[in-house]
């Protein structure tokens, strides 16, 4: 079931909804409605938990909690109990720089009789899957919230990379989610079992699915993650077939799908908003565009457990302290000479290491400035 559908608006209509924007909240009427089919999924089916009741149990009267299907720009998606709304968000939150991401479950001050809807809170997030971003600023790009699974969905040929996928790894266990590496495109070579050769000894026991979205082929092997009430995340390049696993797992063709280059096995951006769907076995799925940046962020938890085997080996260095560099007595480097170890693998945990704390120190930067700020006022 399609949950979110962007059409091209009149001049007039996008001046109204402008207008609407900044008094705060955005009317229910259709001509502003972004959403596609109707629906009438419960709460509970979209995720809704006990603990969601308990943090939404301060509200009453007009206040009617919901979760966030999609965004476009400064307006939101928003399903409610048996409907959804389009609204945007109160100047409270915009003043402490809240933005609701897709996934997130949200309190709106519903006034249907008004035809207005107005997202004033954001519940706490069970988890939250993000990616380190360019510049100055030193935050976390919010890419889905309360999520229960991340899908890395890469694909046979020139994306198949053991090295991003470490770098995604990292970023998934960080969320606080469970990853599956989605190996796409299989029909694409002749021994489809190769394809997996490079990813098993990088995904540490994670499972790895080989699938095809276009001929269908394994497809079957997702069923055991797409049970009722499950939010997953789709991750990737542009161009591995996100769009077209969507489709595929539907039934029909929803989302855009493009060829990709011939040169370099890449596509073009098909996928232009996050959005969720739902499956029809009652899972929750969040599409994205292509990711041509994966900033590692401040994801430190995640690089102890997308590289286990360096810890457990490092637990046999001279030194605590120990960097798996030129230090004498260092397990790590011994397991890389003996073959036992990677070289590129240890390489790349340097690589993913070294980023982090450059990212941390980045944050605590920004956060000084914050407080200096907050001291001059």
């Amino acid at each position: 079931m399609v949950v979110c559908n962007h059409d091209h608006k009149p001049l007039g209509t996008l001046r109204a909804t402008f207008s609407a924007i900044r008094s705060g909240f955005l009317k229910m009427n259709t001509s502003y409605s972004r959403c596609g089919e109707a629906y009438s999924s419960t709460l509970k089916q979209l995720g809704w938990t006990e603990e969601h009741t308990q943090a939404f149990s301060n509200y009453t009267g007009p206040y009617v909690p919901g979760r966030v299907a999609c965004r476009q720009k400064t307006v939101w998606d928003v399903f409610i109990d048996g409907g959804s709304v389009t609204s945007g968000i109160s100047g409270a939150l915009r003043k402490l720089g809240r933005f609701p991401a897709v996934g997130d479950f949200i309190v709106l001050l519903h006034q249907p009789e008004a035809g207005s809807s107005t997202i004033v809170d954001i519940l706490p997030r069970k988890s939250v899957f993000t990616r380190g971003t360019s510049g100055k600023e030193g935050t976390d790009q919010v890419i889905a919230a309360n999520i229960d699974i991340v899908f890395i969905v890469t694909a046979a040929g020139h994306d198949l990379n053991a090295r991003r996928i470490e770098r995604y790894l990292a970023i998934a266990h960080a969320s606080g989610a469970k990853p599956v590496i989605v190996i796409n495109k299989s029909d694409l070579t002749d021994d489809p079992a190769l394809l997996t050769e490079e990813i098993i000894p990088v995904a540490s026991g994670i499972p790895v699915i080989l699938l095809s979205a276009i001929s269908g082929d394994g497809i079957t092997r997702l069923e055991p993650f797409l049970t009722p009430g499950t939010t997953i995340v789709l991750i990737g390049s542009s161009g591995v077939g996100k769009s077209t696993l969507i489709n595929r797992l539907l039934d029909r063709p929803i989302q855009e799908t493009s060829v990709i280059r011939d040169y370099d096995g890449k596509g073009r951006h098909t996928t232009t908003v996050r959005q969720l769907f739902i499956m029809k076995s009652g899972a929750l799925m969040i599409d994205n565009p292509g990711l041509r940046e994966v900033g590692i962020g401040t994801a430190s938890a995640g690089i102890g457990e997308t590289f286990p085997d360096i810890l457990e080996r490092a637990t046999g260095c001279r030194f605590s302290d120990c960097r798996h560099e030129q230090e004498p007595g260092c397990a790590v480097q011994e397991a890389v000479k003996s073959g036992t170890l990677s070289s590129p693998r240890l390489e790349n945990y340097h690589r993913l290491v070294r980023e982090l704390a450059f990212e941390q120190e980045k944050a605590k930067a920004v956060e000084r400035n914050h407080e200096t700020r907050k001291g001059d006022l």
